[in-house]
């Protein structure tokens, strides 16, 4: 898919981060001449300043700086869609534990009907040939992921979103392996916080909404569900996800001397709503992600809207899906919302359809945060938007890879600078990592290399993921711009400071995350 490039852009690319870096390392001697004038020696560097210094030495060896940023603490991965988080190889083997067939023109997999199995001379064999069919193999994971998707004869944003109708039935019954193989990838990575995306009530909610409908109204839509037991869709959830952790932590074999460093990974779920499906299974799923997010004692935190923004269901109902937002969330005010806004780029959609998903996101559905933003600048009134975002610390999921493969948006092209300039808190993100082949450092190893980030901005994304976390409990920080802790933690080694932490979830893991800084510094 050719990639959005502006008339005398391949000079831009190669100037703009260039001269980020020039800035930074000016800024840095500069300082560092300014202390020497006023003490008269040479004021000894930080740990920080020594760590920001060696990594920019590294800028001409992108292989050095992923040595370094496989090493690098990361905070948290808050856009992560559990069933795009799984690599091409995993879901093969799945499919053929579980007896699934496999399309050898479309790579689709299909189920077989009851007590039947896959016939081996069909166009329909079992998924199991691919494991001693090198050729089918290899076919089945480009099908897949984005690997080598620019041989498939589709653009990079069909070949993504019709990857997950072809694995798809990999994914049945598979949560808590999911979660586990998601969980160890980020342990692994570094990362020590997930908020993943998926659908704990399966299709409960969805069919539910669909027999109730949708009538226009908020109030009496509501009142319909409930007659009609929409309960028990959250009841099921619960369930469902007690019951995968459960299968998670034995494959892990969490709290044994072999625990895999994902045990380690605290989780947090955010309710998947299909945006692509009728009015009424829209709500519902709201009605139950909202129920979920609102109780304290549920890992489901907040809900999201999911699935192509510019599809003709999701185009056509953006603004009552914004409506039914607007409606439910003082119902339920325990609950948080992140959404999907501005995944999209000129062509993909007409010029107008560019101009209010992230603004009515943020300004009538009151999102807490977005995820991609990468239209920002085509928004009614983007600057404005930009300082409203900012005043209100709407932090925006920045996923790098995935609007590079779908969007064909990377480089000066992509809005991550200017959401910096304006002060918008941001992270970086996954996505789908299996989809994309992609795992956290390498979205870091993409900030530095295309973006022209540096050591600092990289720990402040970092810092940035846990900040905004959906997770219960008082920051470790009075000031989340400067990052000045909380009186009780002026010393992050004092008794005060231990028992702040104790009683929250939040600062727990930011605390720790300084921790960890603090070592990984002292190696440089």
């Amino acid at each position: 898919m050719r990639k959005v490039f502006s008339k005398g852009s391949s000079l831009t690319n190669i100037a703009w981060p260039v001269m980020l870096v020039l800035f930074f390392v000016i800024t840095l001697h500069a300082q560092s001449a300014s202390d020497s004038k006023t003490t008269g020696t040479s004021r000894p560097r930080s740990a920080e300043e020594r760590t920001a210094r060696y990594f920019e030495s590294l800028r001409k060896s992108p292989p050095q700086q992923l040595a370094f940023l496989l090493k690098m603490p990361k905070g948290g991965d808050l856009h992560n869609h559990l069933s795009g988080s799984i690599y091409a190889e995993s879901y093969i083997q799945w499919a053929a534990e579980n007896g699934l067939c496999v399309n050898n023109q479309t790579m689709a997999l299909v189920v077989p009907p009851p007590k039947s199995t896959c016939d081996p001379k069909s166009d329909q064999p079992p998924a199991s040939t691919a494991l001693t069919n090198s050729v089918l193999y290899r076919q089945m994971v480009d099908a897949w992921s984005m690997r080598n998707w620019q041989l498939s004869g589709q653009s990079g944003h069909d070949h993504f979103f019709d990857a997950f109708g072809k694995f798809g039935p990999a994914t049945y019954n598979q949560t808590g392996r999911m979660i586990a193989d998601a969980a160890s990838r980020a342990g692994r990575g570094q990362l020590m916080y997930l908020e993943l995306m998926l659908t704990p009530d399966g299709v409960m909610s969805s069919q539910i909404g669909q027999k109730v409908g949708w009538d226009g109204n908020v109030a009496s839509t509501l009142a319909k569900l409930q007659s009609n037991g929409i309960a028990a869709a959250a009841t099921t959830a619960v369930k469902t996800l007690q019951d995968a952790e459960a299968q998670k932590n034995q494959l892990l074999k969490c709290d044994t001397a072999q625990a895999d460093v994902g045990c380690s990974v605290t989780i947090r779920y955010v309710s998947q709503v299909s945006r692509g499906g009728s009015l009424g299974a829209v709500f519902a799923q709201m009605v139950t992600g909202f129920a979920l997010a609102n109780d304290p004692n549920s890992k489901v935190v907040a809900l999201n809207l999911v699935q192509g923004e510019d599809g003709l269901a999701s185009m056509q109902n953006f603004p009552v899906h914004m409506q039914m937002l607007h409606s439910l969330r003082p119902l339920y005010p325990q609950a948080r919302l992140t959404l999907h806004a501005g995944e999209l780029a000129p062509g993909l959609v007409p010029p107008e359809g560019l101009r209010f998903h992230i603004r009515e996101s943020v300004m009538a559905a009151r999102a807490d945060r977005i995820g991609h933003g990468v239209d920002i600048m085509n928004e009614h009134r983007p600057y404005e938007l930009l300082e409203e975002m900012a005043r209100r610390n709407v932090m925006v999921e920045v996923c790098l890879s995935s609007n590079d493969l779908i969007l064909g948006v990377s480089g000066a092209q992509h809005p991550l600078a200017i959401y910096l300039q304006y002060g918008v808190p941001v992270a970086l993100a996954t996505d789908d990592e299996g989809v994309s082949r992609s795992e956290m450092s390498r979205e870091f190893l993409k900030a530095a290399q295309e973006q022209g980030l540096g050591y600092v901005q990289l720990k402040t994304m970092a810092r940035n993921s846990l900040q905004y976390a959906f997770i219960g409990g008082g920051s470790l920080w009075k000031d989340s711009r400067k990052f000045v802790p909380v009186n009780q933690c002026a010393q992050l080694i004092s008794p005060s400071c231990r028992q702040y932490v104790t009683g929250s979830e939040k600062a727990r893991l930011q605390w720790q995350l300084e921790e960890d800084f603090k070592t990984f510094e002292r190696g440089y």
